[in-house]
């Protein structure tokens, strides 16, 4: 008897996010297949400028539109997000799925005390009286490990650490036990003690509530210790994917091995720190056709890179874009 494959949580298809510059639009998310099973972390690493942030906001519809264009499907329970009108888009925003940012100053309202911001949630999204807010509130600042949530509650953001507020905005996202919580760089205005303090607090919630996460870093040690699975993105698409496992054991695509090259290692005997050749390009000037990492590697012929990259499975489960991964070899001093 066949086993019944579990059904995504979340599927991308064919995800293009484009923005406005000078009269014309230019897709900062180029064609991205995904798909998010549930109970899982899964990690979308890269540098700046690839393109995850763009991909992460797409899903709750959060880009201003004025500039923005998103077309392709993401299906969350059989409805595709992009045709949702607003009203229905705010049933599932903060009750199903919830958004993590990375600045914990600028995601909360400096004007408003810390409990009635994360009640602003349960306002919306639940039938709970004052009394009831109330007390989810306190319950889950002492759940996020806020030692005094009486005084949290009644304090306004400004006076709380960075550690504090990151804290207080993970338990805005928390506070309707979504089934989706999308962390966009949820540690990177953190301090290294804090990081791990942050990071141990949403490993911990995302087991006891068995929310999938979508985590957005360029940190690989984050991804390290965080993830289920990874993608590994770079100008818009998706290069690389792999369980988290696989992708650190055997690495291929040259972005993927060039990223965890440029890690500095204390027991390495080499001193010499491998950097990435170039910049990724910016968005007006992103090269679209052919393999797009190919020009920060210039010493790789190009007859080693497809005209059309493919994705190609190396392993169950592991697909890699482009057959540069075959011979990629690092450049020689």
């Amino acid at each position: 008897m066949e086993e019944k494959q579990e059904k995504a949580l979340i599927s991308l298809r064919n995800l293009q996010v484009s923005f406005k510059i000078e009269g014309q639009y230019y897709n900062a998310v180029d064609g991205v297949d995904l798909e998010i099973m549930p109970n899982e972390v899964f990690a979308i690493v890269g540098e700046s400028g690839s393109g995850k942030t763009a991909l992460a906001l797409s899903i709750s519809r959060l880009h201003n539109m004025n500039y923005t264009r998103i077309s392709g499907h993401i299906l969350y329970n059989d409805e595709n997000l992009l045709e949702l009108s607003e009203r229905r888009l705010n049933k599932i925003r903060g009750a199903d799925i919830s958004m993590i940012f990375q600045d914990p100053l600028t995601s909360l309202n400096p004007l408003i005390r810390v409990g009635p911001q994360i009640e602003e949630t349960l306002v919306y999204h639940t039938n709970m009286n004052k009394t009831q807010k109330k007390e989810r509130a306190l319950e889950l600042l002492n759940q996020v490990g806020i030692r005094n949530p009486d005084v949290t509650y009644q304090s306004y953001p400004h006076e709380l650490s960075g550690g504090m507020r990151q804290r207080a905005v993970i338990a805005v996202a928390l506070a309707c036990k979504p089934s989706l919580v999308i962390a966009d760089e949820p540690t990177t205005a953190l301090d290294v003690t804090l990081q791990a303090q942050i990071l141990d607090l949403l490993r911990a919630l995302q087991r006891e509530m068995q929310s999938s996460v979508i985590l957005i870093t360029h940190d690989l040690g984050v991804v390290a210790e965080m993830a289920t699975r990874v993608a590994v993105m770079y100008a818009g698409q998706i290069v690389e994917m792999a369980s988290a496992q696989q992708l650190f054991k055997n690495p291929r695509h040259p972005y993927t091995r060039s990223l965890l090259a440029s890690i500095p290692h204390a027991d390495s005997e080499n001193d010499r720190l491998n950097a990435i050749k170039g910049i990724v390009p910016t968005l007006k000037y992103l090269p679209r056709q052919g393999c797009r990492f190919s020009h920060r590697t210039p010493w790789i012929p190009q007859s080693e890179h497809e005209a059309d990259p493919k994705y190609h499975e190396v392993s169950p489960g592991h697909k890699v874009m482009c057959t540069c991964h075959e011979t990629f070899r690092f450049e020689t001093a």
